[in-house]
């Protein structure tokens, strides 16, 4: 009978069997559980540090290949549809699907660790150190496909859990979340080679604390956080913006109604007026505020126009909009406009980059011609190609808005292109309306927060629903 275990340990060290279906059993517990743990809406971010250690640990002692891949994937599986069940609200099948798919591809670096820590047991510190940097940027590569394979769902990359530890993310100017989610992991690794030490090395045994993977990762992650915190700690805040948000929060079953449409205008009126009276510089509204479409009903703009005087504010809106309506060249996009309260609706105005697969166009439009898209409004949209900002001339001085509409928040790329083309600050419109008060408002949300870090600049996020704010 073939054995699940194997043995671990340096030369001269006991060894110890990596332990079989206890092992599976261990793990399949712990991993979904402390990865629900680390990420938001739970406020345990600390466990980011260590959330990969039982799988890891396990990978040291190299179980057979089978046994580990089966027992990551349910694990994985079952940790991503947790964090994901919010997608029920749209899809039950898609949460299944992507929860699987996701589940395989986060057990595929597992896979990599598994064959590299298992090899390098017995290896030298240089290479056990390069083994584990190794390995940690691995983990990068894969978030980094993952925010483009399929169209792209980035969503939670480990750096997500840092959202609310500002030390934490002192890396993100320098090099992106991205190194956020390399220092993170490494940890994990350097956490573990420690552990595995400990309980392998003979109680005699000289130097039986040293662990150069975990000397170099917690180097590593002090320069990356405390060494660069000059930038927090000599920050000097002062006034710069009022901004009024106005969240209606309208159910998302009827904010395409037409029986309802008057009752969402007035209630968009009403909350306008109570963020009014607060004098902002600027009002925002969430993504497609309205529920009426741009350029095509007349009195739209007029309506528009009246809000932004009655605000006495300039009104940035995110908006649906078509061009060319009843034309062969007609086209449909989700975007975002300014509306000046002396000036009008200015002509310019943002088209969303990034669109939600299924969500607001069909991919491979004839193979997949009998399907329709969740948002039940008009064709497919089309993407926009710009990251100009939108220019809303406050009380001060004009301020350039880079927005992101909706999920464009969770990719890196949008951000720093807004940025790179001119934005002060950062405008996330959104309609999470779509998903309730649960998780998916602050797994959003913690998405911002990297983007602001990133970028050195504010971002303030308005929704239908979830959460809205600044950072």
């Amino acid at each position: 009978m073939a054995s699940d275990a194997r043995l671990v340990g340096g030369s001269g060290a006991a060894s110890r069997p990596a332990g079989g279906k206890w092992a599976a059993a261990a793990v399949l517990l712990l991993t979904p559980l402390l990865a629900w743990l680390a990420f938001p809406p739970a406020r345990a971010p600390e466990l980011a540090f260590v959330f990969a250690v039982p799988a890891l640990w396990w990978a040291m002692g190299a179980p057979s290949w089978r046994r580990f891949a089966a027992t990551l994937v349910v694990a994985w599986s079952l940790a991503w549809a947790v964090l994901i069940a919010w997608l029920h609200h749209v899809t039950v099948g898609g949460l299944a699907a992507l929860a699987f798919f996701l589940g395989g591809f986060t057990t595929a670096w597992f896979l990599a660790a598994r064959w590299a820590l298992s090899r390098a047991v017995r290896a030298g510190a240089g290479t056990k150190v390069m083994t584990v940097a190794g390995l940690a940027a691995l983990w990068v590569v894969g978030e980094w496909v993952r925010s483009w394979l399929f169209t792209g769902f980035p969503w939670l990359t480990l750096a997500a859990t840092q959202w609310q530890r500002p030390v934490m993310l002192a890396l993100c100017p320098h090099v992106g979340a991205y190194g956020v989610s390399f220092l993170l992991m490494l940890v994990n690794l350097g956490v573990t080679a420690f552990l595995v030490r400990l309980s392998t090395a003979r109680y005699d045994e000289p130097r039986r604390w040293f662990t150069p993977e975990l000397i170099f990762a917690l180097a590593a992650l002090l320069a990356g956080t405390f060494g660069l915190s000059r930038d927090l700690l000599g920050q000097r805040r002062v006034p710069w913006l009022r901004v009024g948000i106005v969240q209606p929060y309208i159910p998302q079953s009827l904010k395409w109604d037409p029986l309802a449409a008057q009752e969402n205008l007035r209630i968009l009126e009403r909350e306008t007026a109570a963020v009014g009276a607060r004098q902002p510089d600027l009002v925002l509204w969430p993504e497609s505020a309205v529920p009426y479409i741009l350029k095509v009903q007349p009195q739209l703009q007029g309506w528009f126009e009246t809000q932004a005087r009655s605000a006495g504010a300039p009104l940035l809106s995110g908006v649906v909009v078509m061009e060319d309506a009843d034309q062969p060249t007609e086209r449909w996009y989700n975007g975002a406009v300014v509306v000046d309260p002396e000036r009008g609706l200015q002509p310019e105005y943002y088209v969303k980059r990034h669109l939600v697969p299924f969500g607001e166009y069909v991919p491979l439009g004839r193979a997949l011609s009998w399907m329709k898209k969740f948002v039940p409004i008009g064709d497919d949209f089309l993407p926009g190609q710009s990251a100009a900002p939108l220019v809303v001339s406050t009380r001060s001085r004009p301020v350039a808005a880079g927005v992101l509409v909706c999920y464009e928040d969770v990719f890196p790329a949008l951000a720093r292109a807004s940025a790179a083309a001119g934005a002060e600050l950062l405008v996330n419109v959104t309609n999470n309306a779509w998903y309730g008060e649960g998780a998916a408002a602050y797994q959003h949300a913690a998405h911002s927060a990297l983007r602001a870090a990133e970028t050195r600049r504010p971002l303030v996020r308005c929704g239908n629903g979830g959460w809205s704010g600044w950072f």
